[in-house]
């Protein structure tokens, strides 16, 4: 019998950047989306995670033909031959992806200088949300998957490849159209318990404290990209690494262009339903 314990032990104490990177994501959903469904969507979006991995180590469906290398099996958890953190992974990005599309998607007017953000059900909901949240979720992946395949080379290790290299530093494109619909299902079942736990709307983020509470998603969204980044010049793949600064800053200037093209032409704010 394995000591599971002491294999989630030490899955916290070889991976404390995911676990930490999942303490933001519970701080930025409870104030965001409510705890309730802050806590339901871990379990709940590891099981749809862990499936999608079963599923493509077995039978090459959704991310393409890989495989996992049980190198840390036994000094960290393991189900069913997919490594526990990585499917809890899943958890926090996809909210982070979710929560800066609702944000893109979210009328946002000015109130004595303070950015205001109406978010409302109709925006979480939406199908918008549900494509722009799968991009934005494919995109972190566009960044980490390539320095997770060099895991060797840093404190991940070699814990997975591809039969067959593919096109982008060795990652398939089938593995990125995997996270598009991975990220689309997520997205949704976000969407989903939204509409099954909360009809009521957030309120309007216009003090400093709970704007920047309303923040802290898009914020690790933004902060695992670094994170990313950081290790892919720490490990001196400057090709990589320059590739990835190009992806971060066109998002990061999306990001203020289509903000500041909301404030010059403010949609208008649907009453809450």
């Amino acid at each position: 019998m394995p000591d599971v314990f002491g294999l989630l032990w030490g899955t916290v104490t070889l991976r404390p950047y995911v676990f930490a990177f999942l303490v933001v994501y519970i701080v930025a959903g409870c104030a965001h989306i409510g705890w309730r469904k802050t806590l339901i969507f871990i379990p709940a979006g590891y099981v749809l995670a862990w499936i999608s991995e079963f599923s493509s180590i077995h039978w090459g469906f959704p991310y393409g033909d890989y495989f996992y290398i049980p190198t840390t099996i036994d000094r960290e958890l393991w189900v069913f031959g997919v490594p526990f953190m990585d499917s809890l992974s899943y958890v926090f990005l996809s909210y982070c992806s979710y929560s800066l599309a609702v944000f893109l998607m979210s009328p946002l007017t000015l109130s004595s200088g303070c950015p205001v953000v109406h978010e409302s059900p109709s925006v979480r909901r939406s199908f918008p949300v549900l494509v722009l949240g799968a991009f934005l979720f494919t995109m972190l992946d566009v960044i980490i998957d390539p320095v997770a395949l060099l895991g060797e080379r840093w404190f991940l290790g070699k814990i997975y490849g591809y039969r067959q290299a593919g096109f982008y530093f060795g990652i398939p494109m089938s593995n990125f159209g995997g996270w598009v619909l991975v990220g689309a299902v997520l997205v949704g079942a976000q969407q989903w318990l939204d509409r099954l736990i909360s009809p009521d709307p957030v309120r309007p983020s216009s003090s400093l404290a709970s704007l920047w509470m309303r923040f802290l998603g898009p914020i690790l969204y933004f902060s695992v990209m670094i994170f990313n980044i950081a290790v892919t010049f720490r490990i001196q793949e400057y090709l990589l690494g320059f590739v990835d600064l190009m992806l971060f800053f066109s998002l990061v200037i999306m990001m203020f262009f289509f903000t500041w093209f909301k404030i010059r032409h403010p949609a208008p704010v649907l009453a809450p339903f």
